[in-house]
């Protein structure tokens, strides 16, 4: 608590602003939000002590002399903005509707009746009589009364004074952090796993803590209370509990984040990720492209005798990670996308829609589909284009099928050719 001073408030200014001070180092919350909310609760247990249930009072904070100067807030009104009734014709409209009590129709009179709020001079104030103080004012506007300065409160009324303080500060508090947050989403940051509830995975990055979800998770990874990871904001929503923060360890975007920061040339923009295709856990394809002449972007990326990409490979607990150079050229992209395995040849086979067909070496058959069916499908993913392997032998198999059939459909073109006097000649 602070100390008593002489002023009419009670309070230590010195004390009182270094106090404001900390709670926004602490909670990061900026200082015109922690001062409206002193005035609010001072507002409150104003009220509370010496104001009306119906009375708008308002507070005015100086910092810098730790004093408190409170108002009661008026609207200027007239006859169109508000309904007025003398208090005998009140009395009797309350007695008819005690009498009226239940039946349905008076409800829904009510309700189809749009009233205008009862005058309340607690609260308003006639057009009229706010012009005698300042001949500006208009209708709608609010005029604000002096009063009276008061420093001892109640208990009740210091309790709901408090009450205040720790909700307002709470929210602004809440508010700061989602702030702060929503504009880290789309980023990686260091977390530590706070702990472990069923299959969602609580993590610790800082200020807040973000949930992995079983769905963001790699198949495979274990997470432990207390263990060190890079993590992905995937998305950030108000909370009534704070900053509703999603983390991502399986969204290919992790890995174009980590790319960026292990490769100095990704991240001036000298190389460029054009494409990622990722089965988090297993294996990642990443196609980049040079934006300068003499930059090898694969080899940017791979870094000395593979020291950048395998810091990534660790962070994502030994994924593995195929780095190929975009081409426009899209026989040669899927070439490359098909690696490791060798590629004998890329036809096209619909344009239209993007399937094409790669054919490579028997003993690579294989390799170039991968693991059930793994290395072709993210060529696929990578390149935009359906992709059918087949060995070379198949493809000289389907040549031989394609030619025979090309024999039948010119064979009889070449009966339809013959003169009349060969004919003539094979029926003898």
């Amino acid at each position: 608590m602070a100390k008593q001073s002489d002023d009419s408030t009670g309070i230590n200014p010195n004390e009182f602003s270094s106090a404001i001070n900390q709670i926004c180092e602490e909670k990061g919350i900026d200082k015109d939000k922690v001062i409206e909310t002193i005035e609010a609760a001072l507002a409150a247990a104003y009220k509370k002590d010496y104001g009306k249930k119906s009375q708008n009072i308002k507070a005015k904070f100086d910092e810098v002399s730790g004093q408190a100067k409170f108002f009661l807030v008026k609207e200027v009104v007239d006859e169109t903005t508000r309904e007025f009734i003398d208090p005998e014709q009140e009395e009797v409209e309350e007695d008819e509707i005690n009498e009226k009590v239940g039946k349905k129709e008076v409800r829904e009179e009510e309700d189809q009746e749009e009233k205008l709020i009862r005058f309340n001079p607690e609260r308003d104030i006639l057009l009229e009589d706010a012009k005698k103080d300042n001949k500006k004012i208009k209708l709608g506007d609010e005029v604000e009364m002096e009063l009276e300065a008061k420093s001892d409160y109640g208990r009740i009324a210091a309790q709901t004074a408090k009450q205040v303080i720790i909700q307002r500060i709470r929210e602004a508090e809440r508010n700061a952090m989602f702030k702060e947050y929503k504009e880290k989403e789309g980023e990686v940051v260091n977390g530590t796993i706070q702990r472990v509830e069923g299959r969602n995975v609580f993590v610790d990055i800082g200020k807040s803590v973000g949930v992995l979800f079983p769905t963001e998770q790699v198949r495979g990874e274990t997470y432990n209370v207390g263990q060190r990871l890079k993590v992905y904001i995937a998305s950030v929503e108000a909370d009534t509990r704070g900053a509703g923060i999603v983390l991502s360890r399986s969204s290919v975007d992790l890995v174009k984040r980590l790319f960026e920061l292990e490769v100095p040339e990704i991240f001036a923009g000298t190389v460029e990720i054009k494409a990622i295709s990722r089965e988090a856990g297993s294996r990642t394809k990443i196609a980049v492209s040079s934006k300068e002449t003499g930059i090898d972007p694969v080899g940017s990326c791979v870094g000395q005798k593979g020291t950048r990409v395998q810091a990534i490979i660790d962070e994502l607990g030994g994924e593995k990670i195929d780095i190929v150079e975009w081409n426009d050229n899209i026989e040669k992209f899927i070439t490359s996308a098909i690696s490791p395995a060798k590629v004998i040849s890329v036809r096209i086979k619909d344009e239209e829609n993007k399937g094409a067909e790669v054919v490579v070496p028997n003993d690579q058959l294989s390799l170039a589909i991968g693991k059930s069916g793994q290395n072709v499908r993210l060529a696929a993913k990578l390149t935009g284009w359906k992709i059918d392997v087949v060995g070379e032998d198949v493809e000289i198999e389907n040549e031989k099928k394609a030619e025979k059939e090309e024999i039948k459909e010119e064979a009889p073109k070449l009966d339809e050719k013959k003169s009349p006097e060969s004919e003539e000649n094979e029926e003898k």
